[in-house]
């Protein structure tokens, strides 16, 4: 599977995760994108302020299922 491949299923099931309430498998998950995400910028699949975004956006999602 490709980086970019990799990185875009990465997301989708946090996403999916986040969508159904479930915090701690989301978290783990978070973990493992936030890890593809850093990967992509320092291969230059990304530009590392992208990357930076992309993890505050989904680390804000994850957040606010946490504190409801």
């Amino acid at each position: 599977m490709s980086q970019r491949s990799a990185l875009r299923t990465s997301i989708k099931k946090l996403l999916k995760l986040i969508d159904a309430n479930n915090v701690d498998q989301a978290r783990a998950t978070y973990r493992e994108t936030s890890a593809h995400i850093d990967r992509a910028a320092s291969k230059g699949l990304h530009h590392p302020n992208r990357a930076a975004r992309l993890k505050r956006r989904l680390n804000n999602r994850l957040r606010a299922i946490t504190t409801q």
